[in-house]
């Protein structure tokens, strides 16, 4: 007996589904694959699973090449189709609708902006009236929550940049009170020196001016003794006499 002619209907059992999607998808591709190698034809093929994982086979991967001769092939038979005659009818019938509410629309722009007031009758003129409050209430709530956005963003920028102040005072007096000790080290060190420097004696070297050309006499050796005397300070003047 043969076998029987399988009902083209979804399989309930998940396991079998997926066994036979595996097995068809297989044979869908070698399908593919036959025709563009037998009949030289360019052939792209888009598969997804249930899971949602891609399966696709083109002639000479060259899906993208496909795709866009598909597109301009779809193109093209638009353009084709909607230039018929009974298509070109309803393209003006849409065009005379769309001229008509554009002129509509202006119309209602310019009764807005207070222009062509003339042709309104009393009803028009308080429906538009009561329509430019309604905008007026709308605009005058939008204009108080910008405002009211924009004063909390200043608020928060003001209490950003008063941190930021804050921290900069802070680094400026660490560097302060660094700078004041280093400066009280190095006068400490100064003082330091200073005190070394005047717990040593004195010492004191005394220079007598050497005799200057030849002695003739006792008086010349007195003058000579007087002229070094007057040279010499007050306090050593005994110590020389005696």
């Amino acid at each position: 007996m043969g076998r029987g002619r399988v009902q083209l209907k979804r399989i309930e059992n998940k396991i079998n589904r997926q066994v036979t999607f595996s097995k068809r998808r297989s044979g869908l591709l070698k399908k593919a694959h036959e025709i563009s190698v037998l009949c030289d034809a360019e052939v792209a093929l888009i598969v997804f699973s249930p899971k949602g994982k891609l399966y696709e086979y083109a002639t000479d991967s060259c899906m993208e090449k496909i795709l866009e001769r598909y597109e301009r092939y779809c193109y093209e038979e638009r353009a084709l189709t909607y230039s018929e005659p009974e298509f070109q009818g309803n393209w003006h019938q849409e065009h005379a609708k769309l001229k008509a509410k554009i002129e509509a629309l202006q119309k209602s722009q310019r009764h807005l902006m207070g222009e062509q007031l003339d042709s309104l009758s009393l009803k028009e003129l308080q429906q538009l009236e009561h329509q430019l409050d309604a905008s007026l209430k709308q605009i005058r709530s939008r204009k108080h929550q910008v405002m009211l956005d924009s004063i909390t963003e200043l608020q928060r920028k003001e209490k950003q940049l008063q941190e930021q102040n804050k921290a900069l005072e802070k680094e400026l007096m660490e560097k302060q009170k660094l700078k004041a000790v280093a400066q009280q080290a190095q006068w400490e060190q100064q003082q330091n020196k200073l005190q070394a420097t005047s717990s040593s004696p004195p010492s004191f070297l005394f220079v007598v001016p050497p005799c200057i050309g030849t002695y003739r006499g006792e008086g010349a050796a007195q003058a000579h003794a007087g002229n070094s005397s007057n040279l010499l300070p007050p306090w050593m003047h005994p110590h020389l006499n005696g």
